[in-house]
Protein backbone atom coordinates (compact mmCIF):
# COMPACT_ATOMS: atom_id res chain seq x y z
CA UNK A 1 0.00 0.00 0.00
CA UNK A 2 1.44 3.39 -0.98
CA UNK A 3 2.90 5.53 2.04
CA UNK A 4 2.95 9.26 2.75
CA UNK A 5 6.07 10.55 3.63
CA UNK A 6 5.31 13.19 6.49
CA UNK A 7 6.87 16.49 7.13
CA UNK A 8 9.29 15.72 10.33
CA UNK A 9 9.64 17.21 13.73
CA UNK A 10 13.65 17.86 13.53
CA UNK A 11 13.65 19.10 16.80
CA UNK A 12 11.55 18.67 19.92
CA UNK A 13 9.32 22.12 19.45
CA UNK A 14 9.16 22.18 15.97
CA UNK A 15 6.28 22.62 14.36
CA UNK A 16 6.49 23.99 10.98
CA UNK A 17 9.67 24.65 7.97
CA UNK A 18 10.13 25.20 4.13
CA UNK A 19 10.76 22.10 1.86
CA UNK A 20 13.67 24.08 0.76
CA UNK A 21 14.24 21.45 -2.24
CA UNK A 22 13.14 17.81 -2.98
CA UNK A 23 16.34 15.52 -3.85
CA UNK A 24 14.25 13.42 -5.81
CA UNK A 25 12.19 13.40 -8.60
CA UNK A 26 8.92 11.61 -9.44
CA UNK A 27 9.58 7.89 -10.62
CA UNK A 28 13.08 7.65 -8.82
CA UNK A 29 13.79 4.54 -6.69
CA UNK A 30 14.94 5.22 -2.68
CA UNK A 31 16.60 2.89 -0.56
CA UNK A 32 16.70 3.39 3.28
CA UNK A 33 19.70 6.16 3.90
CA UNK A 34 19.16 8.16 0.22
CA UNK A 35 18.72 11.66 1.17
CA UNK A 36 15.32 12.96 -0.57
CA UNK A 37 15.00 16.71 0.49
CA UNK A 38 15.94 19.63 2.14
CA UNK A 39 14.27 21.03 4.88
CA UNK A 40 14.70 24.61 6.20
CA UNK A 41 13.77 25.80 10.03
CA UNK A 42 14.28 28.65 11.88
CA UNK A 43 18.34 27.64 12.53
CA UNK A 44 19.20 26.10 9.29
CA UNK A 45 18.60 23.85 6.55
CA UNK A 46 18.49 19.84 7.48
CA UNK A 47 18.71 16.78 4.77
CA UNK A 48 15.76 14.51 5.09
CA UNK A 49 16.62 10.87 5.01
CA UNK A 50 14.47 7.97 3.29
CA UNK A 51 14.34 5.01 6.04
CA UNK A 52 12.57 2.38 4.02
CA UNK A 53 12.81 1.60 0.30
CA UNK A 54 10.86 2.65 -2.96
CA UNK A 55 9.26 3.96 -5.69
CA UNK A 56 8.83 8.19 -5.13
CA UNK A 57 5.09 8.18 -6.74
CA UNK A 58 4.19 11.86 -6.44
CA UNK A 59 5.37 14.96 -4.73
CA UNK A 60 2.81 16.54 -2.51
CA UNK A 61 4.29 20.18 -1.59
CA UNK A 62 6.29 21.86 -4.39
CA UNK A 63 10.04 23.17 -3.43
CA UNK A 64 10.21 26.10 -2.12
CA UNK A 65 6.68 25.92 -0.09
CA UNK A 66 7.22 27.59 3.27
CA UNK A 67 4.81 26.68 6.77
CA UNK A 68 4.54 23.31 6.04
CA UNK A 69 2.94 22.21 9.39
CA UNK A 70 4.94 19.12 11.01
CA UNK A 71 3.13 15.68 9.70
CA UNK A 72 1.74 17.07 6.83
CA UNK A 73 2.10 14.78 3.75
CA UNK A 74 5.08 15.58 1.33
CA UNK A 75 5.37 12.72 -0.92
CA UNK A 76 3.44 9.46 -1.46
CA UNK A 77 6.12 6.05 -1.64
CA UNK A 78 5.33 3.60 -3.55
CA UNK A 79 5.87 -0.63 -3.31
CA UNK A 80 7.28 -2.66 -6.00
CA UNK A 81 3.93 -3.19 -8.40
CA UNK A 82 2.70 -0.20 -7.21
CA UNK A 83 1.52 2.42 -9.19
CA UNK A 84 0.17 5.83 -9.19
CA UNK A 85 -3.17 5.07 -9.29
CA UNK A 86 -2.63 2.89 -6.16
CA UNK A 87 -2.28 6.28 -4.36
CA UNK A 88 -5.71 7.38 -3.82
CA UNK A 89 -6.11 4.43 -1.65
CA UNK A 90 -3.20 5.57 0.71
CA UNK A 91 -5.01 6.84 4.25
CA UNK A 92 -4.54 9.96 4.98
CA UNK A 93 -2.19 9.99 7.85
CA UNK A 94 -0.15 7.13 9.19
CA UNK A 95 -1.58 5.15 12.23
CA UNK A 96 1.04 6.04 14.50
CA UNK A 97 3.81 9.09 14.41
CA UNK A 98 6.12 9.06 16.61
CA UNK A 99 6.57 12.19 19.60
CA UNK A 100 9.09 14.68 19.38
CA UNK A 101 11.90 14.15 21.11
CA UNK A 102 15.22 15.72 21.60
CA UNK A 103 17.83 15.58 18.59
CA UNK A 104 16.93 15.82 14.64
CA UNK A 105 14.40 13.66 12.73
CA UNK A 106 15.48 12.48 9.05
CA UNK A 107 13.24 9.95 8.05
CA UNK A 108 9.95 9.51 6.43
CA UNK A 109 7.03 7.41 8.20
CA UNK A 110 6.57 4.04 7.67
CA UNK A 111 3.52 2.11 5.89
CA UNK A 112 0.52 2.58 8.43
CA UNK A 113 -1.99 -0.18 8.01
CA UNK A 114 -2.25 -4.47 8.18
CA UNK A 115 0.34 -3.84 11.33
CA UNK A 116 -0.05 -5.15 14.96
CA UNK A 117 -1.00 -2.23 17.49
CA UNK A 118 1.72 -0.64 18.95
CA UNK A 119 3.18 -2.23 21.68
CA UNK A 120 3.74 -1.58 25.29
CA UNK A 121 6.78 -1.83 27.97
CA UNK A 122 6.54 -1.45 31.26
CA UNK A 123 3.16 0.82 30.81
CA UNK A 124 5.07 2.92 28.04
CA UNK A 125 4.41 2.90 24.23
CA UNK A 126 7.26 1.77 22.10
CA UNK A 127 7.22 3.78 19.05
CA UNK A 128 8.14 1.20 16.27
CA UNK A 129 6.42 1.46 12.40
CA UNK A 130 3.79 -0.45 11.38
CA UNK A 131 6.26 -1.67 8.19
CA UNK A 132 8.72 -2.29 11.52
CA UNK A 133 5.72 -4.18 14.06
CA UNK A 134 4.88 -6.48 10.93
CA UNK A 135 8.10 -7.84 10.19
CA UNK A 136 8.42 -8.14 14.38
CA UNK A 137 5.29 -9.84 14.47
CA UNK A 138 6.03 -12.48 11.73
CA UNK A 139 9.25 -13.55 13.48
CA UNK A 140 8.14 -13.23 16.38
CA UNK A 141 10.52 -10.32 17.91
CA UNK A 142 10.07 -8.72 21.19
CA UNK A 143 10.09 -4.65 20.31
CA UNK A 144 11.35 -4.24 23.82
CA UNK A 145 14.78 -5.59 23.53
CA UNK A 146 15.54 -3.11 20.44
CA UNK A 147 16.70 -0.25 20.01
CA UNK A 148 15.51 1.97 17.60
CA UNK A 149 17.72 4.05 15.10
CA UNK A 150 15.04 5.95 13.05
CA UNK A 151 13.38 9.47 14.03
CA UNK A 152 13.24 9.74 18.09
CA UNK A 153 14.41 6.76 18.68
CA UNK A 154 11.73 5.03 16.89
CA UNK A 155 12.29 1.24 15.68
CA UNK A 156 12.16 0.79 12.02
CA UNK A 157 12.49 -2.11 9.41
CA UNK A 158 16.53 -2.08 9.87
CA UNK A 159 16.68 -2.54 13.23
CA UNK A 160 14.30 -5.65 13.30
CA UNK A 161 15.89 -7.03 10.47
CA UNK A 162 19.51 -6.48 12.33
CA UNK A 163 20.91 -3.49 10.07
CA UNK A 164 20.43 -0.65 11.80
CA UNK A 165 19.77 2.66 9.64
CA UNK A 166 22.31 5.46 10.08
CA UNK A 167 20.19 9.36 10.18
CA UNK A 168 22.31 11.52 8.30
CA UNK A 169 22.39 14.88 10.04
CA UNK A 170 23.40 18.12 8.17
CA UNK A 171 22.06 20.95 10.58
CA UNK A 172 20.75 21.69 13.36
CA UNK A 173 16.95 23.10 13.48
CA UNK A 174 14.60 24.98 15.96
CA UNK A 175 10.96 25.06 15.76
CA UNK A 176 9.12 28.34 14.74
CA UNK A 177 7.21 30.03 16.70
CA UNK A 178 3.80 32.42 16.73
CA UNK A 179 5.04 35.87 15.44
CA UNK A 180 4.41 38.89 17.78
CA UNK A 181 1.71 41.42 17.54
CA UNK A 182 2.29 44.82 16.58
CA UNK A 183 1.17 47.35 14.12
CA UNK A 184 -0.28 45.45 10.81
CA UNK A 185 2.96 45.22 7.84
CA UNK A 186 -0.14 47.23 5.68
CA UNK A 187 -0.47 50.32 8.20
CA UNK A 188 3.20 50.42 8.58
CA UNK A 189 3.54 50.29 4.55
CA UNK A 190 1.29 53.28 4.62
CA UNK A 191 3.31 55.48 7.23
CA UNK A 192 6.58 54.47 5.02
CA UNK A 193 5.02 55.21 1.88
CA UNK A 194 7.41 57.92 0.93
CA UNK A 195 10.55 56.96 1.99
CA UNK A 196 13.13 54.94 0.16
CA UNK A 197 13.25 51.22 2.21
CA UNK A 198 14.61 48.11 1.51
CA UNK A 199 11.24 44.85 2.77
CA UNK A 200 13.19 41.60 3.93
CA UNK A 201 11.13 39.01 4.62
CA UNK A 202 12.18 37.07 7.76
CA UNK A 203 13.42 34.18 7.85
CA UNK A 204 12.89 30.87 10.58
CA UNK A 205 15.59 32.31 13.05
CA UNK A 206 14.91 35.53 13.27
CA UNK A 207 10.78 34.50 13.43
CA UNK A 208 11.97 32.24 16.40
CA UNK A 209 13.55 34.81 18.01
CA UNK A 210 11.34 37.62 17.74
CA UNK A 211 8.46 35.39 19.67
CA UNK A 212 11.13 33.75 21.58
CA UNK A 213 11.89 36.72 23.36
CA UNK A 214 9.06 38.55 23.17
CA UNK A 215 7.42 35.89 25.25
CA UNK A 216 10.92 36.00 27.23
CA UNK A 217 10.14 39.83 28.53
CA UNK A 218 6.74 39.42 28.97
CA UNK A 219 6.24 36.30 30.97
CA UNK A 220 9.30 35.84 32.48
CA UNK A 221 10.15 38.61 35.95
CA UNK A 222 13.29 39.35 35.26
CA UNK A 223 15.62 41.65 37.77
CA UNK A 224 19.35 42.86 37.28
CA UNK A 225 22.11 42.68 39.55
CA UNK A 226 25.54 44.75 38.53
CA UNK A 227 28.85 44.42 39.54
CA UNK A 228 32.40 45.40 38.26
CA UNK A 229 34.97 42.67 38.75
CA UNK A 230 38.85 43.88 38.46
CA UNK A 231 40.39 41.49 35.85
CA UNK A 232 44.31 42.16 35.46
CA UNK A 233 45.10 39.13 37.46
CA UNK A 234 43.37 37.02 35.22
CA UNK A 235 44.89 38.56 31.99
CA UNK A 236 48.35 38.49 33.77
CA UNK A 237 47.71 34.78 34.26
CA UNK A 238 45.89 34.36 31.38
CA UNK A 239 48.82 36.08 28.82
CA UNK A 240 51.24 33.51 31.07
CA UNK A 241 49.23 30.40 30.17
CA UNK A 242 48.83 31.43 26.58
CA UNK A 243 52.61 31.81 26.46
CA UNK A 244 53.25 28.19 27.67
CA UNK A 245 50.43 27.00 24.60
CA UNK A 246 51.53 28.94 22.00
CA UNK A 247 53.79 25.69 21.04
CA UNK A 248 50.67 23.69 20.82
CA UNK A 249 48.83 26.43 18.64
CA UNK A 250 46.45 26.94 21.76
CA UNK A 251 44.92 29.97 23.35
CA UNK A 252 42.56 31.06 26.16
CA UNK A 253 40.39 33.71 25.81
CA UNK A 254 38.35 35.70 28.30
CA UNK A 255 35.53 34.14 27.60
CA UNK A 256 37.08 31.12 28.57
CA UNK A 257 37.95 32.36 32.11
CA UNK A 258 33.78 33.50 32.68
CA UNK A 259 32.70 30.16 31.45
CA UNK A 260 34.71 28.32 34.13
CA UNK A 261 34.10 31.36 36.52
CA UNK A 262 30.37 30.54 36.08
CA UNK A 263 30.35 27.11 35.94
CA UNK A 264 32.01 27.03 39.37
CA UNK A 265 29.86 29.14 40.73
CA UNK A 266 26.78 27.15 39.87
CA UNK A 267 28.40 24.54 41.99
CA UNK A 268 29.28 26.68 45.23
CA UNK A 269 25.78 28.49 44.57
CA UNK A 270 23.34 25.16 43.59
CA UNK A 271 20.79 26.41 44.24
CA UNK A 272 20.99 29.14 41.49
CA UNK A 273 21.80 26.35 39.08
CA UNK A 274 17.73 25.96 38.25
CA UNK A 275 15.55 26.25 35.20
CA UNK A 276 11.82 27.74 35.59
CA UNK A 277 9.49 24.17 35.01
CA UNK A 278 6.32 25.43 34.28
CA UNK A 279 4.56 23.79 37.74
CA UNK A 280 8.32 23.10 39.53
CA UNK A 281 11.89 24.19 39.40
CA UNK A 282 14.54 21.18 37.80
CA UNK A 283 17.83 22.01 40.14
CA UNK A 284 20.51 20.65 37.90
CA UNK A 285 23.69 19.11 39.47
CA UNK A 286 26.15 19.24 36.05
CA UNK A 287 27.23 23.11 35.09
CA UNK A 288 25.45 22.97 31.70
CA UNK A 289 26.70 27.04 30.51
CA UNK A 290 24.98 28.30 27.33
CA UNK A 291 26.98 31.02 25.38
CA UNK A 292 25.66 33.20 23.33
CA UNK A 293 27.32 33.01 19.25
CA UNK A 294 26.19 35.60 16.23
CA UNK A 295 25.64 33.84 13.19
CA UNK A 296 24.25 36.05 10.33
CA UNK A 297 21.12 37.17 10.63
CA UNK A 298 20.80 35.57 14.09
CA UNK A 299 22.05 33.98 17.77
CA UNK A 300 23.17 30.29 18.50
CA UNK A 301 23.38 29.63 22.45
CA UNK A 302 25.54 26.21 22.20
CA UNK A 303 25.73 24.18 25.77
CA UNK A 304 28.82 23.60 27.59
CA UNK A 305 28.27 20.64 29.46
CA UNK A 306 29.59 19.53 32.65
CA UNK A 307 31.65 22.98 31.92
CA UNK A 308 32.60 22.70 35.60
CA UNK A 309 34.81 19.25 35.36
CA UNK A 310 36.75 21.02 32.27
CA UNK A 311 39.87 22.61 31.72
CA UNK A 312 40.48 26.29 30.43
CA UNK A 313 41.98 24.45 27.73
CA UNK A 314 39.26 21.71 27.09
CA UNK A 315 36.60 24.88 27.64
CA UNK A 316 38.45 27.08 24.83
CA UNK A 317 38.73 24.17 22.46
CA UNK A 318 35.49 22.90 22.82
CA UNK A 319 34.27 26.50 22.57
CA UNK A 320 35.88 27.06 19.63
CA UNK A 321 34.18 24.01 18.01
CA UNK A 322 31.16 25.15 18.99
CA UNK A 323 31.10 28.41 17.40
CA UNK A 324 32.35 27.55 14.03
CA UNK A 325 30.40 24.68 14.02
CA UNK A 326 27.50 27.12 14.75
CA UNK A 327 27.56 29.73 12.36
CA UNK A 328 28.18 27.36 9.96
CA UNK A 329 24.57 26.10 10.86
CA UNK A 330 26.11 22.22 11.61
CA UNK A 331 24.86 22.01 15.53
CA UNK A 332 22.78 19.28 16.57
CA UNK A 333 19.88 20.32 18.93
CA UNK A 334 21.44 18.23 21.56
CA UNK A 335 24.01 20.87 21.49
CA UNK A 336 21.96 24.29 21.60
CA UNK A 337 19.12 22.89 23.77
CA UNK A 338 19.58 22.66 27.82
CA UNK A 339 21.90 24.50 30.36
CA UNK A 340 20.61 26.38 33.02
CA UNK A 341 22.39 29.39 32.71
CA UNK A 342 23.60 31.46 30.02
CA UNK A 343 26.34 34.02 29.31
CA UNK A 344 26.05 36.77 26.39
CA UNK A 345 29.73 38.80 26.25
CA UNK A 346 29.72 41.96 24.34
CA UNK A 347 33.64 42.80 24.94
CA UNK A 348 34.46 42.46 21.97
CA UNK A 349 32.64 45.45 20.18
CA UNK A 350 33.68 47.79 23.21
CA UNK A 351 30.17 47.61 25.08
CA UNK A 352 30.64 49.25 28.61
CA UNK A 353 27.73 47.40 29.98
CA UNK A 354 24.10 45.92 29.14
CA UNK A 355 21.25 43.66 29.94
CA UNK A 356 20.54 40.58 28.56
CA UNK A 357 16.95 38.86 27.90
CA UNK A 358 16.92 35.22 30.05
CA UNK A 359 16.44 32.13 27.42
CA UNK A 360 14.02 30.14 28.56
CA UNK A 361 14.12 27.97 30.72
CA UNK A 362 17.26 29.30 31.58
CA UNK A 363 17.24 30.50 35.25
CA UNK A 364 19.66 34.07 34.61
CA UNK A 365 22.15 34.73 31.78
CA UNK A 366 25.63 37.17 32.30
CA UNK A 367 25.69 40.39 30.06
CA UNK A 368 29.25 40.65 29.67
CA UNK A 369 31.22 44.30 28.75
CA UNK A 370 34.91 44.82 28.11
CA UNK A 371 37.55 45.36 29.91
CA UNK A 372 38.46 49.08 30.26
CA UNK A 373 41.19 50.80 32.57
CA UNK A 374 39.61 52.80 35.40
CA UNK A 375 40.78 54.60 38.31
CA UNK A 376 39.90 52.98 41.42
CA UNK A 377 40.32 53.29 45.30
CA UNK A 378 41.89 50.35 47.43
CA UNK A 379 40.86 49.15 50.63
CA UNK A 380 43.66 51.16 52.12
CA UNK A 381 41.99 54.63 50.08
CA UNK A 382 44.71 54.67 47.65
CA UNK A 383 43.71 55.68 44.35
CA UNK A 384 45.25 53.35 41.22
CA UNK A 385 44.21 52.25 37.84
CA UNK A 386 42.85 48.70 36.97
CA UNK A 387 40.85 47.52 34.34
CA UNK A 388 37.25 46.34 35.43
CA UNK A 389 34.92 44.58 33.61
CA UNK A 390 31.19 45.38 33.86
CA UNK A 391 28.71 42.58 34.24
CA UNK A 392 25.14 42.64 34.81
CA UNK A 393 23.36 39.62 35.79
CA UNK A 394 19.49 39.09 34.54
CA UNK A 395 17.89 36.80 36.94
CA UNK A 396 14.39 35.04 37.02
CA UNK A 397 12.56 36.13 40.20
CA UNK A 398 10.69 32.91 40.08
CA UNK A 399 13.77 30.45 39.85
CA UNK A 400 16.19 32.94 41.69
CA UNK A 401 15.05 35.36 44.26
CA UNK A 402 17.59 38.45 45.25
CA UNK A 403 19.76 37.35 48.08
CA UNK A 404 20.25 34.49 45.97
CA UNK A 405 21.26 35.73 42.96
CA UNK A 406 23.36 37.63 44.58
CA UNK A 407 25.30 35.26 46.42
CA UNK A 408 25.70 33.54 42.49
CA UNK A 409 27.33 36.99 41.30
CA UNK A 410 29.17 37.55 44.43
CA UNK A 411 30.98 33.72 43.75
CA UNK A 412 31.55 34.64 40.23
CA UNK A 413 33.25 37.99 40.68
CA UNK A 414 35.32 36.13 43.29
CA UNK A 415 36.97 33.25 41.14
CA UNK A 416 37.25 35.91 38.20
CA UNK A 417 39.54 37.74 40.38
CA UNK A 418 41.11 35.41 41.87
CA UNK A 419 41.56 32.89 38.67
CA UNK A 420 44.42 30.91 40.45
CA UNK A 421 41.25 29.28 42.31
CA UNK A 422 40.05 28.17 39.21
CA UNK A 423 42.80 26.35 38.31
CA UNK A 424 43.38 24.42 41.44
Amino acid sequence: MPTEILMPALSPTMEEGTLAKWLVKEGDMVQSGDLIAEIETDKATMEFEAVDEGIVGKLLVPEGTEGVKVNTPIAVLLEDGETTDDIGTAPAKPAAAPAPAPGPATAKQEKPTSAPPAPKADGKRIFASPLARRIAADKGIDLSQLTGSGPHGRIVKADVLGQPATPVVAAPASASAPMPTGPATGVLAKIYADRDYQEIPLNGMRKTIAARLTEAKQSIPHFYLRRDIRIDALLQGRALINKQLEAKGLKISVNDFIIKACAMALQSVPKANAIWANDRLFQLKPSDVAVAVAVDDGLFTPVIKDAETKTLTQLSVEMKDLATRAREGKLAPSEYLGGSFAISNLGMFSIDNFDAVINPPHGAILAVGAGVKKPVVGKDGELSVATVMSVTLSVDHRVIDGALGALLLNAIVENLENPVSMLA
